[in-house]
């Protein structure tokens, strides 16, 4: 399987053209960075990106990150991308669009797994303060950043998680059924939504030598069980790696073996989700291969 076609031609003229008559006192050379699933990336001079949706389900991404990200901003120990200036729907482009500031690092998924542990702690620190009690009115508010696949109860990814095991890409399926099985059955988040980054792949966290030099894309930004993000120890480090965001992300927290467990179960479920999609995407596969190799590391 292969990321969704796009619904338009994002040429950097058009990007231009948008820049030019909305925000014209930022205009300057374009650059394309990113063709993801969602959005199309364009650096913009040398201190500015503009993020733009490729397909209409993105949208509501993109007006999540407008309405949310200041108000997390602040709360956080490394740079978000919280926009500069938004940018609205056209004739020629049919909607919102954001600038922010362009950070630089390389992303983690670049740095060999190896050499991660000395950004497990930063990683800790950042998630454990993103993961705080989300506002009444991001709970249940008109502008609630609702999402039907990140934050909610583990047994929400079981027809998913199915439909990958079934696919032919996931290597010993009953294996991981079986694994699948137990992990599902670890005990709920009972506690007050906490902010959800929503989708913690090492691809979306940049470095700068020991340092977290920002987190990007924030596309799934959700509240409800933070056992999500905690994904991002099984895509991201080995087992040394793990064992040091834990001691921090627990110190920080509190012991909760349960919402450990189901961030393996979201590790196991990302992981499967990568190795049956990124068919034209390689390096995000061997993130896949990376998560269902270390999460079966921890049986042992």
């Amino acid at each position: 399987m292969r990321m969704p076609e796009a619904e338009i031609d994002l040429s950097a003229d058009l990007v231009r053209t948008l820049i030019t008559d909305q925000h014209p006192d930022l205009a300057g050379p374009l650059t394309l960075i990113a063709n993801g699933w969602d959005n199309v990336i364009f650096r913009l001079g040398d201190d500015l990106l503009v993020r733009l949706p490729r397909r209409a389900v993105a949208a509501r991404l993109v007006i999540n990150e407008q309405r949310w990200l200041p108000v997390i901003a602040d709360q956080l120990p490394a740079p978000i991308p919280t926009p500069v200036r938004i940018g609205a729907a056209t004739a020629d482009y049919p909607w919102p669009w954001t600038i922010c500031r362009w950070h630089t690092g390389m992303p983690l998924i670049d740095v060999p797994v190896e050499q991660r542990t000395v950004l497990a702690v930063p990683l800790a620190e950042f998630l454990a303060a993103l993961h705080q009690p989300a506002p009444a009115e991001a709970v249940t508010g008109p502008d609630r950043p609702e999402n039907p696949v990140r934050g909610i109860p583990l047994a929400g990814r079981s027809e998913l998680a199915e439909d990958h095991l079934g696919s032919g890409a996931i290597p010993d399926p009953e294996r991981f059924r079986t694994l699948w099985a137990e992990l599902v059955a670890t005990p709920t988040w009972s506690h007050d939504p906490v902010w959800v980054h929503g989708d913690p792949h090492p691809a979306n966290l940049l470095a700068d030598h020991d340092q977290l030099a920002a987190v990007i894309d924030f596309g799934d930004i959700t509240v409800g069980d933070p056992a999500t993000d905690l994904a991002a120890v099984w895509l991201a480090f080995n087992a040394a790696g793990r064992r040091t965001f834990r001691d921090r992300y627990m110190e920080l927290t509190g012991p909760d073996p349960d919402t450990w467990q189901r961030g393996r179960g979201w590790g196991l479920s990302i992981g499967m989700s990568l190795l049956a999609n990124s068919d034209d995407n390689p390096q995000l596969a061997a993130v896949g291969h990376h998560a269902l190799s270390q999460v079966v590391l921890d049986m042992q």
